[in-house]
């Protein structure tokens, strides 16, 4: 079954001077994949990898072309055209996407990027962008989720204790501030873990595993965290074990041991306000 706004692999079925077409099964019957996009050497029975949507004169069609995200999938994309139709939105097509007056929070600029959701329009069928992210979060069922799970994230919004993240494109959490160590992008892309999943539902996440007591998995964390910011941490073998604590989820014992390890091996520089990368 063929599946608008997505990745399809779809069998060639003959071959004409504008392109080829492919097997759109009963529903859709042949779909168009134009010569541009036709991949070398293709023959009749080939399966193609491509993706379905609707061309500017509303048939479906297929390309090689892959979008920044699929019906499904929370994007950033950046709005190029404001008309009375709504906004549009360049999501990699040649045809950009439609964010209707109804799908809107408030009224998108020309030049601006927006996290948005892409969702199937129940009256046409096409793809279009909403953003009301909210709609298309899941707040209750948290059983694909576990403490400890690699999860992909977007950062959506900022607020005054973090950053808002959606998780794995179903579920919406909280980036402490503190966990964050830079400035994360509007709409950024990050791989990171469960860090929490607290009484009342709410999600916290961060960008590095909760270290064991094994040296190197700390001084690993360390130095992640000194990347991240610049190189400089204003943290040292004499800071207060509760900034510690908050930085790192470890005892000021263990990141004491760290930081000699990476001394030793002349990885940091141990200064009067911090350490420093080398």
């Amino acid at each position: 079954m063929v599946a608008i706004g997505k990745t399809n692999t779809l069998r060639m079925i003959k071959e004409v001077d504008f392109g080829i077409y492919l097997d759109g099964g009963k529903e859709y019957g042949e779909i168009l994949l134009p010569i541009r996009y036709v991949p070398q050497n293709v023959q009749v029975d080939d399966d193609i990898e491509v993706f379905i949507y609707f061309d500017s004169e509303d048939r479906v069609i297929a390309t090689t072309e892959t979008p920044y995200a699929q019906v499904g999938e929370f994007a950033f994309l950046e709005v190029v055209d404001v008309n009375n139709t709504g906004a549009f939105m360049n999501w990699g097509l040649m045809k950009d996407l439609l964010l209707p007056y109804d799908e809107q929070t408030h009224r998108p600029e020309v030049g601006k990027s927006y996290v948005v959701y892409i969702l199937q329009d129940g009256t046409t069928g096409r793809p279009i962008a909403s953003m009301k992210i909210r709609d298309f979060l899941d707040d209750e069922s948290l059983n694909e989720l576990q403490v400890g799970q690699e999860v992909s994230l977007m950062s959506a919004n900022k607020t005054d204790l973090g950053y808002q993240m959606i998780i794995n494109n179903t579920h919406v959490g909280l980036l402490h501030q503190h966990e964050a160590i830079r400035t994360i992008k509007h709409g950024e892309k990050l791989q990171g873990f469960i860090q929490n999943i607290r009484k009342d539902r709410k999600i916290d996440v961060c960008l590095h595993r909760k270290p064991s007591e094994k040296t190197g998995e700390i001084t690993d964390l360390i130095v992640y965290k000194l990347k991240a910011n610049a190189g400089f941490l204003a943290l040292h073998d004499k800071s207060d074990p509760k900034d510690i604590q908050k930085a790192f989820g470890i005892s000021k014992g263990m990141f004491k041991k760290a930081l000699g390890a990476l001394y030793k091996q002349k990885k940091i520089s141990i200064e009067a306000d911090g350490i420093r990368l080398l």
